[in-house]
C-alpha cells in the first residue's frame, strides 16, 4: 500500500502497524495530530490525558498491563511528563512504551527552542528520529521492538516540518504481539533507594548495549559517494542537505539520535579531509563528534557554519555550502506580514478590552487567549508555561502587598486550567493571597484544534465522558468567591473584575462563552454600519475584530467574518453598529 500520508499520520500508521493498543497523550502542535490519526484505528484506545504528566503515567500502566502502549505530546509538554520519565528508565518496560514528542524548531507555536534531545541524553533513554512520512510510520514499529528487547521506553522525536509535510509511504499489515503478563517485580518496579540503586547499573549497561546494536541495525546508514567530504545529519536536516548536495559529499545519517554511534563515526570519518555536522539547534552530535578524538587530519566544522537558533532551509544549508539553491524552491517573495489576532467573535475579546480599559496587571497563560496581549487590546504583561498564570500572581501579590492585589489579575483557559492551573489556584486559597482569577472558558481546547478537554464532557472520541464542574471545584479547593460573567457583555466584565478586586480574599472570575468556531455554536445574523451614525472615533477599532474595517474613512463590517456578538456595538456611542 503506497500512499501520500503526512508525518504525523504515518506515525500513527506505525502505531497501528506495530500493535499499539492504549494512547494516552496531551495535545500540543506539532504533536496533536499523531493521537488524533491513531484514534481511527478501532484496534487502538485512544484519550486526552489533562496534561502530559498524567498522559505518560497512564501509558506506563498500559504497558505493565502487557500491552504496546504510545504517549504524545510536544516538546515543552516532555517537560511536564519530565518526572516520571527519569525514573521509568529505571524501572524499564513490560510490554512496548513509546514516548512521542515534537520539536518546534522556529517557535512556530511554541514559547520557546528547547532540544528535546537533551531530555534523552539526562534520562538516559534511546530516542529514534525519523526524516520522512515513511519512516515516521516504520520507527514508531521498530521503537516498540527496541522497546521490549532492551526493556526501556523510547523517545521517538519528530519535529514540525516532518511532521506536519508529507511524502509516501508504503504500508504494512498490523501485527500484535502475544500479550505479556505482568509478573510482580518488586526489584524492578518499585523505585524506593534500595531499589533504584540497583536499577543504575543495569541502566548504563543497557545505554551501551543499545549503542553497539545501532552500529549494524541499520537505523543508521552511510552514503558513500567516494568523496573527502562527509557530513552527519538526522531529520529534517537530511532532506535539505540531499536536496542541496545529491550525491557529492559522503552522508551518515542517523536515525537513532541517542545513544551516538561512536564506532560508526570513527569508520564513517576514515579517509575525510573535512567532517560537517548539520543538525538544527544546539550541537549534540557535534560535541559528541568532538570528543571522539577524531585524528587532527579530519576538520571538523558544525555550528561555525550553521545557526544555533530557528529551523533550517534548503537556502540556509546552500548558503553554508555555497551552492545556489536548485531553480524553483527558492522563495524570494517577501510575504506580506500577518499579525497574529483573535478570531472574529471570539469569547475572550470582551473580558480583555474590559482588562485593558482597567489598566491592571495581567499574569497570562499559554493558549490562543495569549494573543490578548497584542495590540490594541494589549491586555497581558506575562506568559510563562502552562500553568503559571495563578501561582505567578500569587507570588506578586505576596511579595507587593495591597499595592498589588488591587490592580493585578491572572488569566487561564479551560483547558490549561484543568492541565496544570489548579494547584495554583490551591496555593492560592492554601496560603490565602488576595488574589484575583479569571478562568476564561471557552468548552473546547482552542488552540491545538479543538480537542476536548475534561471540563467539556466529552471525551476525544466525541462521546459523553465525565465533566468536571469548575464552580463546584473551585469551592472545595477553597475559594468562597465564585462567580460567573458573559464576556460579549462588557460592562458585566468590567464591573466583576472591579468589585472582585475590592474584596480582601481570594476570588474566581469564570469568563464563560464557547469558541466562536466550535460547529455547535449558533451566530447572530452580522452585524451593519449605519453610515451616516458612524462618526469615525474609531473606538470599534479598539477591539482588534478582523471583521472590523475602516473603509473611506467609515468603519466597516465584513459580513463573511461577524457573528454577531455586538461586543463592538457596547463601544459605540452613537448607535451606529
Amino acid at each position: 500500500m503506497k500512499q501520500l500520508m503526512l508525518g504525523n499520520a504515518a506515525a500513527a500508521r506505525g502505531l497501528f502497524e506495530g500493535g499499539c493498543e492504549f494512547v494516552s497523550s496531551y495535545p500540543g502542535t506539532p504533536s496533536t495530530e499523531i493521537t488524533e490519526e491513531a484514534a481511527r484505528y478501532k484496534e487502538i484506545y485512544c484519550e486526552w490525558a489533562p496534561n502530559e504528566k498524567v498522559a505518560l503515567e497512564s501509558a506506563f500502566g498500559a504497558c505493565l498491563a502487557g500491552r504496546r502502549a504510545f504517549c504524545g505530546m510536544k516538546h515543552v509538554g516532555l517537560n511536564v511528563a519530565a518526572d516520571p520519565l527519569f525514573t521509568m528508565s529505571y524501572t524499564g518496560v513490560n510490554a512496548g512504551l513509546v514516548i512521542g514528542v515534537a520539536d518546534d524548531p522556529g517557535m512556530h507555536s511554541s514559547q520557546n527552542e528547547q532540544d528535546s534531545r537533551h531530555h534523552a541524553i539526562a534520562s538516559k533513554i534511546p530516542m529514534l528520529e525519523p526524516s520522512d512520512s515513511d519512516e515516521a510510520r516504520e520507527f514508531a514499529k521498530l521503537a516498540f521492538e527496541i522497546s521490549e528487547k532492551f526493556d526501556t521506553p523510547v523517545l521517538y522525536k519528530m519535529c514540525t516540518r516532518v511532521a506536519h509535510s508529507q511524502s509516501i509511504i508504503e504500508g504494512e499489515e498490523r501485527v500484535v504481539p502475544e500479550h505479556k503478563p505482568y509478573e510482580k517485580n518488586i526489584s524492578k518496579y518499585v523505585m524506593a533507594p534500595a531499589n533504584a540503586i540497583r536499577r543504575h547499573p543495569f541502566v548504563e549497561q543497557r545505554m551501551k548495549d543499545i549503542e553497539k546494536w545501532s552500529e549494524t541495525s541499520g537505523v543508521n546508514r552511510i552514503e558513500d559517494a567516494g568523496a573527502k567530504v562527509g557530513i552527519i545529519t538526522s531529520s529534517t536536516s537530511y532532506q535539505y542537505v540531499k536536496e542541496v548536495l545529491g550525491d557529492s559529499v559522503n552522508i551518515l545519517k542517523l536515525g537513532m539520535v541517542n545513544p551516538l554511534p561512536g564506532d560508526m563515526i570513527r569508520k564513517f570519518a576514515e579517509g575525510l579531509e573535512k567532517l560537517i555536522i548539520v543538525e538544527e539547534l544546539d550541537p549534540v552530535i557535534e560535541t559528541f563528534v568532538r570528543g571522539l578524538g577524531l585524528p587532527a587530519t579530519v576538520e571538523i566544522h558544525g555550528k561555525d557554519m550553521f545557526p544555533i537558533c530557528g529551523e533550517f532551509s534548503q537556502n540556509i544549508v546552500a548558503s553554508a555550502f555555497g551552492r545556489q539553491v536548485p531553480a524553483g524552491t527558492k522563495l524570494d517573495t517577501a510575504i506580506p506580514v500577518r499579525p497574529p489576532i483573535m478570531c472574529a467573535g471570539c469569547p475572550h475579546r470582551g473580558m480583555f478590552y474590559a482588562l485593558n480599559k482597567l489598566k491592571v496587571t495581567v499574569f497570562g497563560d499559554i493558549g490562543c487567549y495569549t494573543l490578548g496581549s497584542v495590540a490594541p487590546l494589549s491586555a497581558m504583561d506575562v506568559t510563562l508555561c502552562m500553568g503559571a498564570s495563578f501561582s505567578g500572581l500569587h507570588g506578586w501579590n505576596k511579595a507587593g502587598g495591597a499595592d498589588n492585589e488591587k490592580k493585578s489579575v491572572a488569566v487561564i483557559g479551560d483547558s490549561t486550567f484543568m492541565h496544570s492551573g489548579m494547584t495554583g489556584l490551591a496555593t492560592i486559597a492554601y496560603n490565602q493571597s488576595n488574589s484575583t482569577v479569571i478562568v476564561l472558558d471557552n468548552s473546547i481546547t482552542g488552540m491545538t484544534g479543538h480537542q476536548q478537554n475534561p471540563t467539556t464532557g466529552k471525551n476525544l472520541y466525541g462521546d459523553p465522558a465525565g465533566r468536571v464542574d469548575l464552580e463546584a471545584l473551585a469551592r472545595a479547593m477553597g475559594i468562597n468567591r465564585v462567580r460567573v460573567v458573559d464576556p460579549y457583555n462588557i460592562a458585566e466584565c468590567e464591573a466583576a473584575v472591579r468589585e472582585e478586586l475590592e474584596v480582601a480574599e481570594p476570588s474566581l472570575i469564570i469568563s464563560r462563552r464557547p469558541c466562536a468556531l466550535l460547529k455547535e455554536v449558533k451566530h447572530n445574523p452580522p452585524l451593519v454600519v449605519d453610515q451616516d451614525k458612524c462618526k469615525s472615533c474609531k473606538m470599534c477599532m479598539k477591539i482588534g475584530c478582523p471583521a472590523i474595517a475602516m473603509k473611506g474613512n467609515k468603519a466597516k463590517i465584513d459580513p463573511t467574518l461577524c457573528v454577531g456578538c455586538k461586543v463592538c456595538s457596547q463601544m459605540c456611542k452613537f448607535g451606529a453598529l
